[in-house]
């Protein structure tokens, strides 16, 4: 199972917020989007900015620091919403297996690196194998 890496206070008190803060009000950043997804513990939504991925015409979600508790909420879910401003999309997402994972976390490394990679431990120039060797601890969700 996929580790947490639990995130800083910068980014908690500062980055994250802003991010969330400036997509509800419409500006993305860099194609950001707020996912809400209901808790499976207290059932309330919660929202965290997410960063999709686009490979071969079908979008996904990575979870850059682990098994976050966006990831796990949407396991259990299986359906979310993607905000950005105003604009509200239903998703259904399903986990992808390991084996499946490594040109979703390439093209993910290749559009998010500078404000994810070093999650990593890689970068998008890493092996199949390399991406192989870490796709177990980064949860992976094809969404449409």
């Amino acid at each position: 199972m996929a580790t947490y890496q639990r995130p800083d206070a910068l980014a908690t008190r500062l980055i994250n917020p802003l991010i969330a803060v400036l997509t509800k009000l419409g500006l993305s950043v860099r194609g950001s989007h707020v996912l809400a997804v209901r808790g499976r513990k207290t059932g309330q939504i919660q929202e965290v900015p997410v960063n999709p991925v686009e490979v071969d015409g079908v979008r996904y979600l990575v979870a850059p620091r682990g098994d976050t508790h966006w990831a796990r909420n949407l396991r259990i879910a299986g359906v979310a919403e993607l905000r950005v401003g105003q604009r509200r999309e239903q998703i259904h997402a399903t986990e992808l297996e390991n084996d499946a994972k490594p040109p979703v976390l390439r093209a993910y490394l290749r559009r998010w690196k500078r404000e994810t990679g070093k999650f990593f431990g890689v970068d998008d120039t890493a092996s199949d194998e390399a991406l192989r060797r870490i796709a177990p601890d980064h949860p992976v969700f094809r969404i449409a």
